[in-house]
């Protein structure tokens, strides 16, 4: 009995993935549960796990394929079924005899199998590429049966021409699903928003001290570290309280206000830049705050946080200061309309009461849409953060 593996469901408004990975071969034993393949969106990595105990007797979606929500990915024969042959060369050999012959057959590049696919059930013969060295991407029959081959869009500008005696020592990757998103989402954001940044500083001292002083408690009776992110985090809280333009958004010609703080908290990982969301962080404890940024913090390096976990933030936190970063000018993230970016802590000399002392500061950076918040808007918001920085009692009695 042979039993499908199909692609899984992606998440709200992700309709395909890019198979990455596959770890078992045609006629490799699975267990249940145990990991197939690995499927990479434009968000995260998915996993695919054996819905059954068997064999793996063919794989459908090759690595680097990509499928829509559902799409057949292997078959697995079910029980103690004898190892099939190893198929990779057949069935290349075979989708070769199948594939449309003229002109391509010459190429030494291969096409997407997904574009061979569409280009044989279309009696297409002739789809000008777009991938790298003309390769024949998806997009591309779909554009030649919507009838835009006519008229492709502008390729980008052709890249610097690189000397003969410099080639050999470069080295060129494919651009991760997640990447090319970043790239896009950041570019859009750059193209869409009337973007400006605030600048202030703020004295870390009294922060730093009350942390020092009930850390050790704080972590034994919630089993959590007390860390800056959630002084920042009701900072923010409280601010957005005060000048909620900045936890709103545009929606056509509305602006759209919320009565909530959803906190994304931006994190590097390996993959890059994901934005993990805590949800209600207005109505949460310090110790709720903290466990909350560990748990996802965790999820996050692991490549384990779900569709769900990275929607619906109305404002954003992204602290440069761990990797370094002096002073930065944060990029938002659509379609929120306020991102703080934090940096790093440095002892520096300040006039205090006609005294010069040293004092560990901050460089704080608002950015925000200008559409919808003024300068006004935008500094109070700066300010209030850093007031209650600076005196965090502030943030116990609302002021």
């Amino acid at each position: 009995m042979s039993t499908e593996v199909r692609v899984p469901t992606l998440g709200e408004s992700v309709t395909e993935a890019t198979v990455a990975t596959w770890f078992k071969q045609p006629g490799d034993a699975v267990a249940v549960d145990e990991m197939l393949c690995e499927l990479e969106t434009d968000k995260v990595t998915v996993e695919v796990p054996s819905p059954v105990a068997g064999t793996l007797s063919e794989i459908v979606a090759a690595e680097g394929e990509t499928v829509g929500v559902d799409a057949l990915l292997a078959q697995i024969a079910e029980g103690d079924a004898a190892p099939a042959p190893k198929a990779e060369a057949p069935k290349a050999e075979a989708k070769a005899e199948a594939a449309p012959a003229p002109a391509k057959a010459a190429k030494d590049v291969e096409d997407a199998p997904s574009a061979k696919k569409l280009m044989a059930e279309n009696d297409l013969t002739d789809v000008q590429g777009t991938g790298k060295d003309g390769r024949v991407m998806k997009e591309d029959v779909l554009n030649a049966l919507a009838g835009k081959s006519e008229a492709p869009a502008p390729a980008p500008a052709p890249r610097a021409p690189v000397p003969a005696d410099q080639a050999d020592r470069e080295e060129r990757v494919k651009m991760t699903r997640l990447r090319q998103t970043i790239a896009k989402r950041l570019k859009d954001s750059q193209n869409t928003a009337a973007m400006l940044t605030t600048y202030n500083e703020v004295d870390m001292t009294e922060v730093m001290e009350l942390r020092n002083e009930y850390k050790d408690l704080f972590l034994k009776k919630h089993g959590v570290k007390l860390g800056f992110m959630s002084f920042f985090t009701k900072a923010c809280c409280h601010a957005l309280k005060e000048v909620p333009e900045v936890n709103a958004e545009i929606d056509g010609t509305d602006v759209v206000y919320k009565n909530y703080v959803n906190m994304g908290i931006a994190a590097g990982t390996p993959t890059g830049l994901v934005v993990p969301v805590i949800n209600d962080a207005n109505q949460m404890s310090f110790a709720t705050i903290e466990k909350a940024i560990a748990e996802m913090g965790a999820k996050a390096r692991d490549g384990k946080l779900s569709m769900a976990e990275m929607q619906g933030g109305t404002f954003t936190i992204s602290n440069g200061g761990v990797y370094g970063s002096l002073m930065s000018s944060p990029i938002l993230n659509p379609p929120q309309s306020g991102i703080l970016g934090m940096h790093k802590i440095q002892d520096r000399p300040m006039a205090i009461n006609g005294q010069v002392v040293i004092r560990p500061m901050m460089y704080l950076a608002l950015s925000y849409d200008h559409r919808i918040v003024d300068g006004k808007g935008a500094v109070t918001f700066l300010v209030r953060v850093k007031e209650a920085l600076e005196d965090p009692r502030r943030l116990l009695m609302d002021l």
